[in-house]
């Protein structure tokens, strides 16, 4: 089960590493150009705003209803049928989101001034980039049909294109555009329309056909409405998971200038780690499970849910322990330089530190979650996601004051473990659950690996002065002198770790081995 978890995931993981570094590059590029000034701080609550209802109707609407049901019109087998409901959900997103976007554009005004920034710069920045939702969504889309016959690449493939569209827009048309920040927000745009183009051909190879249809038609249709209707409870457990986000970034946007940039360079680097493992490990177990769960084969179904999540465990705990201790390591490297000086590194180590507490846990309900959308259940995540977001809005007004930046950042980690916690409780309600089996599992691997990355942790600590030392002879520009050190430590914690858990004879890194063996 753990090798054929790792062979679907492994080229779709390489695509997410891609797409994340350029990712990564991408915010580098905006920290040479805006560093943490006022104008970052724009473009950053700019992006938040649509890209907050993104999450909210692409990927929530994808991963909890469209894909699932899906699934079971594929299993029926009726292509008159099947067209119809892709037809209809098409006509129904494409009105939904340009509504959105219209009205988006309309009030933006009335909107940014909770956030703090500038407003004029703002407003502008923000109506640039509402046009993405739109575009985004029908990316979405085309990505649930991917998914749904388990076609994982293309889409997989679409963020690098994105990535690479706002950083060639950034370098490009800084000047032209008026400033970097308008440059980056017609780049968003722009490689929005760019992922949805490159999927179509994809889609249409697979066979499916749709249209626009009559909007009664549409919303009269058996699976528009099954879809809603499992979205509908979740639109406001997820609405108040994103507004996580919200919250923070107003919170963060007047606790003083920089602050909401250092949260977002803070975040990227966290994504980067969770979009190579618990987004690929999520997106490639949904259309299983959902086939075990349609299949009522609960014994698979949990077996694998078991290795996805021990697998989350052993790639997140260590990497949760290197990150916090060279977190200034690896902010120094990445984004230090030009607009982006010792104050600002110092704002973004604070935060980063905070937000690696929570790594563990949201890479973990990205797995868990998925587990309920495939039984149909969209009921206990929005529980759970309620629940989370009231920890974070009472924990981030507590700290925000006192600690900014970091207090924010530590709010949401705190917020992700209780989600976490939310979410074993409520599987007892569900006899499907091996709830035993799965919460030891999962408890007593973490801890395991938990004190292997302790041990690995001691030693980097230990040397990590020395090493850095060594290294500062050397002489080199910015790549030799903060890359190297970094790159020794990573070596020195890795192999530890990998050390003790072949000592221990680890049989989930015994199985990673294995496939990699084979592959050669």
């Amino acid at each position: 089960m753990a090798s054929s978890l790792l062979k679907s995931g492994t080229m779709l993981s390489v695509l997410t590493l891609a797409s994340r570094l350029l990712g990564l590059l991408r915010e580098m590029t905006k920290a040479r150009f805006l560093g943490t000034s006022a104008l970052s701080d724009a473009f950053t609550v700019a992006f938040v705003i649509p890209n907050l209802l993104r999450r909210l109707f692409a990927e929530n609407s994808i991963s909890v209803a469209f894909i699932p049901t899906f699934r079971n019109f594929l299993a029926e087998n009726n292509k008159e049928e099947t067209r119809a409901f892709l037809s209809s959900c098409f006509t129904f997103i494409s009105f939904a989101v340009t509504s959105v976007v219209v009205l988006g554009i309309l009030i933006t005004p009335w909107i940014v001034p909770f956030f703090g920034t500038a407003e004029a710069e703002t407003v502008f920045l923000t109506r640039i980039m509402f046009p993405y939702l739109a575009v985004i969504s029908v990316a979405a889309f085309f990505q649930g049909i991917l998914n749904g016959v388990k076609i994982f690449l293309p889409s997989g493939f679409t963020p690098v294109l994105f990535n690479l569209c706002v950083i060639g827009f950034t370098w490009l048309f800084r000047d032209a555009a008026g400033n970097p920040a308008r440059a980056m927000a017609f780049g968003v745009t722009a490689g929005g329309c760019l992922q949805a183009a490159f999927q179509l051909p994809f889609v249409l190879r697979t066979g499916f056909r749709f249209s626009f249809t009559p909007l009664r038609r549409a919303f009269s249709n058996p699976g528009t409405r099954t879809v809603l209707r499992l979205v509908g409870p979740t639109v406001f457990g997820m609405a108040a998971y994103q507004l996580n986000d919200l919250v923070s970034t107003i919170l963060a946007g007047n606790a003083g200038e920089g602050v909401v940039s250092s949260l977002q360079y803070s975040l990227r680097l966290q994504e980067l780690i969770l979009g190579i493992f618990a987004v690929t490990i999520g997106t490639v177990i949904l259309p299983d499970l959902s086939g075990l769960a349609a299949e009522k084969r609960w014994e698979g179904f949990n077996r694998m849910l078991l290795h996805a999540a021990e697998s989350i465990v052993l790639i997140c705990v260590p990497v949760s322990v290197f990150s916090w201790i060279c977190a200034e390591d690896l902010v120094r490297l990445l984004f230090a330089g030009r607009s982006f000086g010792a104050d600002s590194v110092a704002l973004t180590v604070g935060a980063f530190r905070m937000h690696t507490l929570g790594l563990f846990f949201i890479a973990l309900n990205r797995v868990i979650s998925p587990a309920f959308y495939a039984q149909h259940n969209t009921k206990s995540p929005t529980m759970a996601g309620i629940a989370s977001f009231a920890c974070n809005i009472l924990l981030a007004l507590f700290l925000a004051p006192v600690f900014r930046g970091p207090g924010i950042a530590l709010a949401l980690s705190l917020a992700s473990a209780a989600n976490t916690l939310f979410l074993f409780l409520l599987m007892r309600r569900y006899p499907e659950f091996s709830f035993r089996t799965l919460l030891a599992g999962t408890a007593g691997y973490t801890l395991k690996i938990a004190l292997f990355s302790a041990a690995a942790g001691f030693l980097l600590f230990y040397f990590r002065d020395s090493i850095r030392s060594l290294c500062a002879g050397l002489g080199g520009g910015k790549i030799l002198q903060e890359g190297l050190p970094l790159c020794l430590c990573a070596l020195l914690f890795g192999g530890t770790g990998a050390a003790l858990l072949a000592l221990g004879r680890d049989k989930l890194f015994a199985s990673v081995l294995s496939y990699f063996r084979r592959k050669k």
